[in-house]
């Protein structure tokens, strides 16, 4: 017994020293050591972290703020992602039941007869019977980490699933944004085509009182016909689209088109594209951005693989035990002589097995490395796409002043054009060219304005803004 001991503490000892060389192995960086210290584009951003997430309530607009709740009670995404959320929890817990022993009972009735004519001899037949009740234990004692580590990255997984939830969180409220950004513009653009055909109809009017007067052909009037009806054709196609995005947004918040088209269809003013962008600085992102934290578990997890391959060098020890009782009759059960048990403590190690285990831990050592290179692939993505919306929306607001510029033109070139030709000093064309510029002018305006707020939108998406991130992960 005394051997027996010094030996179990040699082997513990020896595994301790090899589980502490092989740690030192792990990598213990992963992201790169240079990052930008700050955006391309920063007149329109300040770079400090938002006090509140919720950035869609810098647009000061009810309705978005209404849609947004909904979606974030209702939208079946959310809900699987919560599911998944509570499935990685369970497998925590069922990683932890390592750490306890297996006991299971039985009980039951045994007959048997034994043959005795198996020998030279015949001798009559045995037969046995009796009653048996007992409990069986197995226990690996988690001496050598296998079990710890194993928990580790059910742990790291559990904060992936985590992360993964942030990811559909922000993907949901930018979603939502983008969509309603899109309805207010059309609704814009349809408010614009019907004014248009008001003044159009007007010009309709004045060809058809001059061609009465004999002051114009009645070219003039087919003119200001086609132009009115060219921009009449467009409504069918704008209320359609209308119609379509309000079916997109029932579907984010979770309802049927039926419930919300009554509120929706009313027009209501795109929110003010002009904002002040909170964009914090590049190395913010790594705490901020919901892909980026999930490939920072998934790392963890890779990283605790490698640590369970490792630990499948190392020995194993358990114990198993019983204890029962057996007694040809049921009275007898709890008699004296009646007890039995056994108790076997086993320290078992592989010392060969093909080179499997050095395969399993060369494969886990280069996932991890692939999730290294993938992280740090991630963080520069991250970078790049903040960089882009800043730019994109910068460009759009110079665009904007621009356009306010050829619109106001347009208008004044139409005005010039329609008091000429009331007074015979020009031809009806020049009235026509000012009528569709103007048109398409103002609609240039509302595209650039409602692509300005998508890309407010995009730029809040790209550095992960619209969840909480307190109570991300769970203690290592």
């Amino acid at each position: 017994m005394k051997y027996t001991n010094l030996f179990v503490a040699f082997v513990v000892l020896c595994s301790a020293f090899i589980i502490k060389a092989q740690d030192k192995q792990l990598p213990n960086a992963y992201v790169r050591d240079s990052l930008p210290e700050s955006w391309q584009m920063t007149r329109q951003c300040y770079q400090t972290l938002p006090t509140n997430d919720a950035w869609w309530q810098i647009f000061n607009d009810s309705t978005l703020n209404m849609l947004i709740t909904k979606a974030v009670a209702n939208n079946y995404n959310v809900a699987a992602a919560m599911k998944r959320i509570e499935m990685a929890d369970k497998v925590i817990k069922e990683a932890r039941a390592g750490y306890f022993p297996t006991i299971s009972i039985a009980g039951g009735w045994n007959k048997a007869q034994q043959s005795g004519v198996t020998t030279k001899n015949v001798v009559p037949a045995i037969k046995d019977s009796y009653f048996s009740l007992g409990a069986t234990m197995n226990w690996e004692i988690d001496v050598f980490g296998r079990i710890r580590e194993n928990v580790k990255a059910k742990k790291a997984a559990y904060n992936a699933s985590r992360a993964d939830y942030d990811a559909v969180m922000v993907s949901l409220c930018a979603n939502v944004a983008t969509a309603y950004m899109e309805l207010r513009m059309c609704q814009e653009e349809l408010a614009v085509a019907n004014a248009h055909i008001a003044s159009q109809d007007q010009i309709v009017k004045i060809t058809e009182a001059r061609f009465e007067a004999q002051l114009a052909s009645m070219l003039d009037v087919t003119q200001a016909r086609i132009v009115l009806y060219n921009t009449q054709s467009s409504l069918p196609g704008l209320k359609s689209q209308i119609k379509t995005l309000i079916n997109s947004l029932s579907i984010l918040i979770g309802e049927y088109p039926g419930e919300t088209a009554m509120w929706l269809s009313v027009y209501g003013q795109m929110p003010n594209y002009r904002q002040t962008v909170a964009a914090g600085v590049p190395s913010d992102l790594l705490r901020r951005r919901p892909d980026i934290v999930e490939a920072e578990m998934q790392l963890a997890e890779y990283a605790a693989n490698v640590g369970i391959a490792k630990k499948d060098f190392l020995p194993t020890l358990a114990l198993t035990g019983s204890i029962g009782t057996s007694a040809h009759k049921v009275d007898d059960l709890f008699g004296d002589h009646s007890l039995t048990y056994s108790i076997a403590p086993q320290l078992s190690w592989t010392l060969f097995d093909g080179l499997a285990r050095n395969y399993r831990t060369a494969e886990a050592k280069l996932q991890l490395e692939a999730a290294v290179d993938q992280y740090n692939l991630t963080v520069m993505n991250a970078v790049e796409e903040v960089d882009n919306a800043l730019i994109k929306y910068d460009s759009t607001l110079a665009s904007i002043e621009l356009q306010k510029k050829v619109v106001e033109q347009s208008e004044k070139s139409l005005n010039l054009a329609v008091d000429l030709y009331k007074t015979g000093l020009t031809e009806f064309s020049n009235v026509v060219d000012g009528q569709m510029n103007w048109l398409e002018s103002q609609n240039t305006l509302v595209t650039l304005e409602g692509r300005a707020l998508s890309t407010l939108v995009s730029i809040y998406q790209a550095l992960g803004g619209g969840w909480e991130a307190a109570s991300q992960e769970i203690d290592k």
